[in-house]
């Protein structure tokens, strides 16, 4: 048991154990549990003309499945920094995350995804993420808002090397744009996204009374 328990602690700070929970189990009431009041209700699209102009590219949902793996190992280094660059996340994910949720229920939305003729692998992909995925609670994208919490995170990160947050920055875009190239979202479902975790992160610091902390 010891053994294991020194596993866990050289992969994530014992700090970190609590909050990452509380965040699966929040994301989970906030993209589920929000269902059980919307079912019934109209639901608003907010699709644009910029959004009747891309086309639909099944190969980008290897990056829209990818962005899970982007949120487990960013999530993780977010960690593994320090304890304070970690709440300050946490934090902010949580209150963008309640936002979230009021706009799930206030006001759900919906897309016209189109049909999946062809039988590539990619199309494939796409047709099984369509029928394990209904097309709500789309606005703000929770796939964007996820991918940039991480972004905002690996700003602050020392431990990983200057690299990594360039390459969390571009794969961030990347996964922005599978979500409207496999008609998963619409661009607005971005911007909200984008928002949401912005004003979670400036009350988040105010909350956690980190201005001017030497670590943000």
């Amino acid at each position: 048991m010891a053994k294991i328990k020194k596993m866990f602690t050289r992969i994530l700070p014992t700090y970190s154990y609590i909050p990452l929970v509380v965040m699966i189990v929040f994301n989970s009431i906030a993209y589920f549990g929000t269902r059980l009041f919307t079912s019934d209700m109209a639901h608003h699209t907010m699709y644009t003309k910029l959004d009747s102009i891309i086309p639909l590219c099944p190969a980008f949902i290897s990056v829209y499945i990818l962005a899970y793996v982007q949120w487990i190992l960013g999530y993780g280094l977010i960690a593994r920094e320090n304890r304070y660059v970690f709440k300050w996340i946490v934090v902010g994910e949580l209150i963008a995350k309640a936002m979230a949720c009021v706009c799930f229920v206030v006001f759900p939305t919906t897309i016209e995804r189109p049909e999946i003729v062809s039988t590539d692998l990619w199309s494939t992909l796409t047709d099984i993420v369509y029928r394990n995925d209904a097309p709500d609670n789309l606005f703000p994208s929770v796939h964007c808002l996820e991918s940039w919490v991480c972004f905002r995170g690996a700003i602050y990160l020392t431990k990983p090397g200057k690299w990594y947050k360039y390459v969390c920055l571009i794969f961030t875009l990347m996964v922005f744009a599978s979500t409207v190239l496999v008609k998963q979202h619409v661009v607005l479902d971005i911007v909200g996204a984008v928002c949401f975790v912005e004003i979670g992160l400036f009350i988040s610091r105010k909350i956690c009374k980190l201005n001017g902390h030497a670590y943000i």
